[in-house]
């Protein structure tokens, strides 16, 4: 054959070996070495996921309040911290102290009880924030004004509710059980004092106000916040439902923190997670929504001591052991 052929066959044969060459390597990965120990992951993206911070919040509210909130708030963090935030909604109270103790939730804005029960299940975990209004919170006994019930003077006339189809929010909500159920307690009135032998539970504060205000049961108890902003929006009818009592104050929501933060994401990161909120200002128009959506005007520092009278009623009721 003459040279003329031979050498464009040679390069034939060379361009086929590479092609077949590469065929393998995309059908047989598993050829390819294995990873040293150490190295960067092959996902892209992995260790960019390492850097997320995820926020998630106790399920207080209706999904589509909680879902107006958190991203808004998310979106702030991620501003003012220089790393992606994400909110991951939890499907109920027990679900959000859960998830924190696996490490699956970085930041979790809770209630009194909740945030107690969390930090007893992962030490060294840290309140970094609560409202202006945390410090001293209050709950609102609701009637429904077919019930025959009305406002009452002082705690002893809780006695006025046995014998009446009553609900609580949540079994793990501090202003919508666990305070409320130390307050009757003290009035006399025991859970088997209710119709039926037991209270009811709702599971969020709408659906306690939208339960009495509908006659399903005669009265319950919901957090101050929640009634103001749904008498605001119209959506409760004084007509229907009544405050028959106000609770004296104790200690509420705040921000509990991974105690692992300034190892994941840089020393001083919990420090500046906590001035985030600190700094969160009502003249900032977009943190100013964030402010209102929270029924606040400020957030301030949250003394942990505080929490310790919480955790005795905790305890006394069997909600912490």
């Amino acid at each position: 054959m003459s040279s003329l052929f031979r050498r464009p066959l040679l390069r034939l044969r060379e361009r086929s070996t590479a092609v077949l060459a590469g065929l393998a390597l995309a059908l047989f990965p598993a050829v390819l070495p294995p990873s040293q120990p150490g190295a960067a992951p092959l996902i892209p993206g992995a260790e960019a996921q390492q850097k997320l911070l995820r926020i998630s919040a106790i399920p207080d509210q209706k999904p589509e309040t909680l879902n107006r909130l958190y991203p808004l708030l998310a979106n702030e963090l991620s501003r003012s911290l220089g790393v992606p935030v994400k909110y991951v909604p939890v499907t109920d109270y027990t679900a959000a102290v859960s998830a924190f103790r696996r490490g699956d939730l970085d930041l979790v804005w809770f209630g009194a009880l909740t945030g107690v029960q969390a930090r007893l299940q992962k030490p060294g975990a840290k309140v970094i924030a609560q409202r202006d209004i945390d410090g001293s919170f209050h709950s609102l006994f609701i009637a429904n004004t077919v019930s025959g019930l009305k406002p009452i003077r002082n705690q002893k006339g809780l006695s006025e509710l046995k014998g009446k189809r009553f609900t609580f929010g949540s079994e793990s909500s501090t202003s919508g059980r666990l305070m409320p159920q130390y307050f009757l307690g003290q009035a006399g009135v025991t859970l088997q004092d209710f119709a039926g032998g037991a209270p009811g539970f709702s599971s969020s504060h709408d659906a306690t106000i939208a339960l009495v205000q509908s006659g399903a049961y005669q009265a319950g108890v919901v957090n101050e916040e929640v009634w103001q902003s749904s008498l605001l929006s119209g959506k409760t009818d004084p007509r229907k439902v009544i405050v028959i009592w106000r609770t004296p104050g104790y200690p509420n929501y705040h921000w509990l923190a991974q105690p692992d933060l300034d190892q994941r994401f840089g020393k001083g990161f919990t420090a500046k997670l906590q001035g985030s909120f600190l700094n969160l200002r009502a003249n900032n128009p977009k943190q100013a929504d964030i402010l209102e959506l929270f029924g606040a005007k400020r957030f301030i520092p949250a003394p942990v001591a505080q929490y310790d009278a919480i955790e005795k009623v905790g305890r006394e009721i069997g909600k912490i052991r």
